[in-house]
């Protein structure tokens, strides 16, 4: 960045026609303070430019982009023109030397530069081979390319081209090539996330032409840039599509991070100051009915619990509407503490509500919960939308009424014509898997108290980033009298001794779970394997066991008695599919096969596995998958994590690096865009500098100016 910082800027970036977009960035040049190089004796004002609306653009605004490309782009997640120019490189193409033709030797990557002596193309098959014949002086060769008839009418004799690629007996192999002033062979040359029927080279012409066609303002202001020497958010653009070394290309992204980890922590700062400035009725301390909870239960509560309900408590005091999360591995108990949250609201005289994702989950919870609050005397009802329309006018009506006090279902819960009487708690059970609206509609026109709870513990890089905002609980600990589960990973040649296993721990008088594998097809197909492999363990391995088989396509009858026979013994092994991931309690299960376990995800397989270890008895895992030598990288790391360890906490971190940052929405589908540029881990530097900068902002009350600034200037660098 700071080598090429001297060079003056040339305009007029010239014409874009054909099917290979003819280069422009390799007219651009870095301006002089680049980086913080040779900054003028004052520093000017941020240029205000109205970036947002050029990247919004549609690619078909781009020359050369008709409606095949643009569905071709699409495939990509390639839509605007910001698109294209925040379309970061996978990684650069190594340094490779220059040589002259007669000193190319065996098989290594070479440049070479010549003119065209003569060119040809024909047919193999569907194959379409063009040769030319290329020229330097020193000697000759012959150039081969693959797929690309209309390439020979650009080859015409006399042309110069510059071609990278490797010598093999036919002649040089090209990878890349450059016609006229084009970069596809330089030196740390982009290479992007592709396609099939997307080149390099298509996609390198096309992000070169959108970057030529927007001017880039830079939301932060001047004299910040310099403290903090960060480059021209333009700058960094250039760079970073065509870097003079990969210490540029890092520079340049960094500065790109810092812009979306700022963005995610203003935002995250506003969304905090909006929720302090609105009232909440506050709930005072627990009294009565809350000691008569307590001595209800079953067991004592740990310590993590205890912890997580004097925060509760802590929060339903303020009259600030809480917003905890309240997280903690599978089958640590946080049910309890929510439904403590829950009869929180019950005890002064308001109402509570449970939303669930699915409506096995919800159900559960229900069947949870039920017990304990008629032996409390408090009124609660399930609401979804399988529950028949007479008694889903009357549960709403009840709600509305005030007669139900906890309100358990599904997005049900939120739909127009269910109205609370007095909503005062709230508990959003999984709540990743909810979009924005969602959640936003079941405290609409209301300021609840909200107890965001997940059994996917949340990474630490991740709590700062998408949870910035919300208060967090952890209960990292299991109940006194759970052991950890025993895991063990077999291939699918050992699965007869999986099963061997599986039918001595139900002879003792054990139940189990079979997992079907995870099949990417209609929910339909899924519950017909589902159904197709209980048959075939009822007459194979596990015959003379009573097998039952839940799956989404079941009813919701059907599958609330198949749950109900299996956690009252009536049912030995109950094969499902991951309808079972989450909410399934019943002790007695004490052992799981899941097949094909190298198709699922580590989140998921945890989840899966939490389903057993839920009584005092000691619990096994099974994994069966392909063959090693069959499986990916990241399958084999994701199998041997659950060996390793059955810390929830450290299988998220785990996850994290396997997967890498991925699409933080998954994560918390907050309306927060993917992080293009931002390494989590990597950057926690920033992070943290962003956090204490959007803080500064805040004490200050420049708050909504620079949130302005920063998402209307740059919302192509992440939105909120």
């Amino acid at each position: 960045l700071r080598a090429a910082a001297r060079a003056p800027t040339q305009a007029d970036p010239g014409p874009i026609l054909g099917p290979e977009v003819t280069s422009t960035m390799s007219r651009i040049r870095l301006p002089a303070g680049f980086a913080g190089v040779d900054p003028p004796d004052v520093w000017p004002r941020s240029r205000s430019v109205p970036t947002s609306e050029v990247f919004a653009r549609s690619v078909e605004t781009l020359p050369g982009v008709g409606p095949t490309a643009k569905r071709r782009l699409a495939r990509l997640g390639l839509h605007t023109v910001g698109d294209l120019v925040t379309h970061r490189p996978r990684r650069y193409e190594q340094p490779v030397p220059q040589r002259r033709i007669s000193e190319l030797f065996g098989d290594d990557e070479a440049v070479i530069q010549g003119a065209v002596r003569a060119a040809s193309g024909y047919h193999r098959g569907r194959l379409h081979i063009l040769t030319a014949r290329v020229a330097d002086g020193s000697g000759e060769i012959r150039a081969t390319w693959f797929n690309q008839p209309w390439l020979e009418d650009k080859l015409l004799p006399g042309t110069r081209v510059r071609l990278r690629g490797r010598q093999n007996r036919h002649g040089f192999a090209v990878e890349s090539y450059d016609l006229g002033e084009t970069a596809d062979t330089a030196d740390f040359a982009p290479v992007y996330p592709a396609s099939e029927d997307l080149s390099q080279k298509q996609l390198r012409g096309l992000v070169e032409a959108a970057l030529a066609s927007v001017s880039i303002g830079d939301p932060l202001p001047a004299e910040f840039r310099a403290s903090e020497g960060l480059p021209l958010a333009a700058d960094a653009l250039v760079a970073l599509h065509r870097p003079r070394s990969l210490e540029d290309a890092e520079e340049a992204r960094r500065r790109l991070a810092f812009d979306e980890l700022l963005t995610l922590q203003l935002a995250l700062a506003r969304r905090t100051a909006e929720r302090e400035a609105t009232f909440a009725e506050p709930l005072g301390s627990p009294g009565e009915l809350l000691d008569r909870y307590r001595v209800a239960l079953p067991f004592t509560l740990t310590a993590a619990q205890e912890r997580a309900i004097g925060e509760i408590d802590a929060d339903l005091a303020r009259e600030t509407p809480m917003q905890r999360l309240l997280q903690g591995d599978v089958g640590s108990g946080k049910t309890v503490v929510a439904l403590y949250a829950l009869l929180r609201a019950v005890e002064a005289g308001r109402q509570g509500a449970l939303m669930a994702p699915t409506e096995t989950l919800a159900e559960q919870h229900f069947l949870t919960i039920e017990g304990l609050c008629a032996e409390l005397g408090v009124r609660v009802a399930l609401l979804t939308s399988s529950v028949p329309a007479k008694e889903h006018a009357l549960v709403r009506q009840l709600i509305e009424s005030g007669d139900v006090q906890i309100a358990v279902g599904t997005h049900a819960l939120i739909q127009r014509d269910v109205e609370f009487r007095d909503l005062a708690v709230a508990v959003v059970d999984e709540q990743h898997r909810f979009g924005v609206e969602q959640r936003s509609a079941l405290v609409e026109g209301r300021s609840p108290h909200v107890l965001h709870m997940t059994a996917t513990p949340i990474p630490r890089t991740l709590a700062l980033t998408v949870y910035g905002d919300l208060s967090v609980s952890e209960i990292d600990e299991p109940p006194a009298n759970r052991k950890p589960i025993v895991t063990a990973s077999v291939t699918e040649e050992r699965s007869s001794e999986a099963y061997e296993r599986l039918r001595r721990h139900l002879a003792d008088g054990r139940q189990a779970y079979v997992v079907c594998p995870l099949i990417e097809a209609s929910e339909t197909t899924v519950a017909r394997a589902a159904e197709d492999e209980a048959e075939r363990l009822r007459t194979g391995e596990l015959k003379g066991f009573r097998v039952g088989c839940v799956h989404g396509r079941l009813r919701a009858v059907e599958r609330r008695d198949l749950m109900a026979r299996f956690k009252a013994g009536e049912l030995d092994v109950l094969v499902a599919t991951t309808v079972i991931e989450v909410g399934v309690d019943v002790p007695n299960a004490t052992i799981m096969i899941v097949q094909e376990a190298d198709r699922f995800g580590l989140a998921q397989l945890h989840q899966l596995r939490g389903r057993v270890g839920r009584g005092a008895e000691q619990s096994y895992c099974l994994l069966v998958s392909r063959a090693l030598e069959e499986l990916t990288d990241s399958a084999r790391e994701r199998l041997e994590a659950m060996v390793e360890t059955t810390d929830g906490f450290e299988i998220a971190e785990r996850d994290l690096e396997i997967r890498g940052e991925g699409h933080l929405a998954g994560a918390r589908q907050s309306g927060l865009s993917d992080l293009r540029f931002a390494h989590l881990r990597k950057d926690r530097d920033l992070l943290e500098r962003a956090r204490e900068i959007a803080a500064v902002l805040g004490d200050e009350g420049l708050l909504a100016e620079a949130v302005d600034a920063l998402l209307g200037g740059s919302e192509h660098l992440g939105e909120s």
